[in-house]
């Protein structure tokens, strides 16, 4: 289980990152691009991922980690369910969610040890 506070930190750790209202959540952005959302009345949060990034990631656990079942979905945004996702898991998620997104140059910066 991941908490709101802590997907919160993770997702501002990484470089140049803003958080700011998308509606009636939370967004997670670098360089003005959205990389990933939170909704804390589903304790869910939402990721933009690459095609093959997001078919490796859903491989795991569909319950955990899932395409947004929408047209969205098939542009790479997938769910993650903070109930069961791993703290670990999660981090790693977000560091690929954000180097899709960021510029090059913070991208480098993001360790995938």
């Amino acid at each position: 289980m991941v908490s709101i506070e802590t997907f919160q930190q993770i997702a501002l750790s990484f470089p140049e990152t803003t958080e700011a209202p998308h509606f009636e959540k939370q967004s997670f952005k670098v360089a003005n691009k959205i990389f990933a959302t939170l909704n804390t009345k589903e304790n869910r949060a939402t990721i933009k991922l690459s095609e093959a990034d997001q078919d490796i990631f859903c491989l795991f656990d569909k319950t955990v980690i899932y395409p947004v079942p929408n047209k969205w979905g098939k542009l790479g945004w997938t769910h993650l369910n903070l109930k069961t996702i791993t703290e670990d898991m999660c981090m790693e998620a977000l560091k690929t969610a954000y180097c899709e997104v960021a510029p090059k140059r913070l991208s480098a910066l993001i360790n995938f040890d």
